[in-house]
């Protein structure tokens, strides 16, 4: 079985998983936008839950997307326990250690950002998950008219994603193995912080080998002016995307009424 994100053993026969690349980058893009517009935990909250119980449309199980959410609950803990700690204070004080305070102004915020980080990562992970590479490719090329070098490096890139989620495993056991994890919460801080410097070092040198590679065979050339490209894998919209692109925008609104109606969501750009 498959240690990436792109596992060969999701079903394919669901309606996200057969649904047009494009349409649910599309949901993915839209959600985004939304929830970056406020950062409430109503809104965030009714976006996690409501795509939580869509999940089975992707045809995920437990074990399969608690493995791909591992590294997203490394970033959005963390993230909500700093701003809890560290963000601007309002109304009472829930804990006080010197010159750090949690009011629960700071908790409300640190708990929506947290939220907001998991609901705008999911739709992605449904979108590695249940979306073929290639068709991905065809798709961006043939329905969005990019141009062919944009197409191709973002082929690369969501082949690479993969490769690297293979590597942060194997730098974890690596890490392990020379005694350089431990027990506890600050331990447990720097092994993910070395283990991101080591992966980021990593994904910029593959990126310069693979650049260089594809530069070599020829996929930086220009086309040929007037030549018609022929695909061997055509990608068209069909009613079923329009479907999966509606239940993105009815998500989104929910989410956004829900905020509305609790009197938490307020739009950032005021």
């Amino acid at each position: 079985m498959s240690t990436g994100l792109l596992d060969p053993g999701v079903v394919r026969s669901t309606v996200l998983a057969r649904a047009n690349p494009v349409a649910k980058l599309a949901v993915a893009l839209l959600l985004a936008v939304v929830l970056l517009l406020s950062v409430d935990v109503v809104t965030a909250g009714t976006a996690v839950l409501l795509e939580l119980a869509l999940l089975p449309l992707a045809g995920l199980g437990v074990l399969g997307l608690l493995r791909r959410t591992a590294l997203l609950a490394v970033a959005a803990v963390p993230v909500a326990v700093f701003t809890a700690l560290l963000g601007a204070d309002s109304g009472p004080v829930l804990l006080a250690a010197g010159p750090v305070t949690v009011t629960a102004g700071s908790l409300q915020t640190g708990a929506a950002i947290g939220l907001r980080v998991v609901a705008i990562a999911l739709p992605g992970i449904v979108l590695l998950a249940t979306t073929d590479p290639t068709d991905l490719g065809d798709a961006l090329a043939q329905v969005c008219r990019l141009p062919a070098r944009f197409v191709l490096g973002a082929l690369a890139a969501f082949r690479v994603v993969d490769v690297l989620a293979e590597e942060w495993q194997q730098l974890g056991l690596a890490r392990r193995a020379r005694g350089l994890g431990g027990d506890g919460l600050l331990a447990g801080v720097r092994d993910v912080a070395g283990r991101v410097f080591v992966l980021l070092v990593i994904a910029v040198r593959r990126a310069a080998v693979l650049a260089t590679a594809m530069e070599a065979r020829g996929f930086g050339a220009g086309e040929r002016q007037g030549a018609d490209r022929t695909w061997a894998r055509p990608s068209r919209l069909r009613a079923s995307d329009a479907l999966v692109v509606a239940g993105g925008v009815l998500l989104a609104a929910t989410a956004t009424a829900a905020g509305v109606l609790a009197g938490t969501w307020q739009l950032l750009l005021t």
